[in-house]
């Protein structure tokens, strides 16, 4: 029934997914039950194009509140999640063929998503603050002078997945003026933004800082509520929104997702939305500081202030002479480097004492090996105990390559 379930007795620190049990079912059959009372059958029909516009208006109010900068309904467009959004821009903005910039290191599925699009993913190196506006300019040119064409970048600028890192302003205005005198569409995700753990309210957006010029930014309730829900949005210049509208799937079927996008507005006015971040930010961080705290005994890896990506050389993190690990300030995903274990051994420790991770090399490619940990679907105590297990797990690790 559901789209995975991981074997008895293992301990899962793979899924980028929340547990069942931060799931808000009560709030949102209470959405549904307020959307009918409100709008009644019209909740059931086709919905206008672009999407419901009380959701439409009721985001568009939040962005521009959170931004500080114009935003209205017609910035917005209704998608059934990020994958969807991302996958209406590879068809609106590209021809197969095309590049797409993409970071070092990102969501490997979504680059999977390109290449079944005909694209070709061009990774772009990162340092500690993300994406490095002189390597982006280099590989503009580098593809430019192989007669391709660069489609668009993709980003994940604000708690990145898989790394938890958040791009300082200062790097993203850099980034949009590379962006802008180079003509490349930006394409923003921000799937983890609203997820901030530690009261430190993240550098604005892309998309606010540019006022929605050359960057289209994605947005998502499968990180927030959930997955099941199939929704999102995308936000972009009027022109941008209008051309996506303009598929034949909408033309013929109207909104991606009429009815659940009522409900979530319904949430969204009441406040019940913002009362469960409230709420899911707590737990969240219960979890991630329970999986620091047992690495941190465990590998020496430290938890505090300052900690990003931790690319290259550990910047910003917490170093020993084996292992770095890089607590996120929002997200899912705590980033571990190691510097004398390949990341076969990593792999095949953590499978022999029942524990599941992501390879790095599932998100890309650096100087040392790494592996994602989430900690959005597994209870405090059993992340502990997890984390207990890696540690001791990889630090007996054989330097040989399994």
């Amino acid at each position: 029934m559901v789209q995975q379930v991981c074997p008895d007795g293992v301990l899962d620190l793979g899924p980028g997914y929340l547990a069942p049990g931060l799931l808000p079912a009560g709030l949102l059959a209470e959405a549904y039950h307020g959307a009918f009372a409100e709008f009644g059958a019209a909740a059931l029909a086709y919905g206008d194009d672009r999407g419901a516009e009380p959701f439409r208006a009721a985001v568009a109010d939040r962005v521009a509140r959170a931004e500080g900068s114009a935003c209205g309904p017609e910035h917005v467009f209704v998608t059934a999640g990020t994958s969807h959004a991302l996958y209406l821009l590879a068809r609106t903005f590209a021809e197969p063929g095309d590049v797409v910039l993409v970071e070092q290191y990102g969501y490997d599925l979504g680059r999977r998503l390109l290449r079944d699009c005909g694209l070709r993913p061009f990774p772009v190196a990162m340092d500690a603050h993300g994406v490095d506006p002189g390597a982006f300019e280099e590989a503009v040119t580098t593809v430019r002078a192989q007669g391709r064409r660069v489609a668009f970048a993709c980003l994940v600028p604000t708690f990145h997945n898989p790394t938890g890192l958040v791009m300082p302003e200062a790097r993203r205005r850099d980034l949009l003026a590379v962006a802008r005198r180079l003509d490349v569409l930006l394409v923003e995700d921000d799937a983890y933004a609203e997820l901030d753990l530690d009261g430190r309210t993240p550098p604005r957006s892309l998309a606010g800082l540019a006022e929605h010029q050359g960057v289209v930014r994605l947005r998502t309730f499968s990180k927030t509520l959930a997955p099941g829900l199939r929704l999102g949005y995308l936000l972009a210049d009027p022109s941008v929104v209008t051309r996506v509208a303009e598929q034949g799937v909408f033309v013929s079927g109207g909104s991606a997702n009429h009815t659940t996008s009522l409900a979530v507005a319904h949430a969204l006015r009441s406040g019940a939305y913002d009362r469960h971040l409230t709420w899911l930010r707590a737990r969240l961080r219960t979890r991630r500081d329970a999986l620091a705290t047992a690495l941190r005994s465990g590998l020496g890896c430290g938890l505090g202030p300052g900690m990003g990506a931790g690319m290259g050389s550990g910047v910003g993190s917490t170093v020993d002479n084996d292992f770095a690990c890089d607590p996120p300030e929002g997200g899912y995903f705590l980033w571990v480097r190691a510097f004398a274990h390949p990341e076969s051994a990593l792999l095949a420790a953590a499978e022999a004492v029942g524990v599941r991770v992501a390879a790095g090399s599932r998100f890309g490619s650096g100087p040392h090996a790494a592996v994602r940990l989430a900690y959005s679907f597994t209870e405090p105590d059993k992340l502990t105990v997890a984390a207990g297990l890696l540690a001791e797990a990889w630090r007996s690790a054989s330097t040989t390559p399994a």
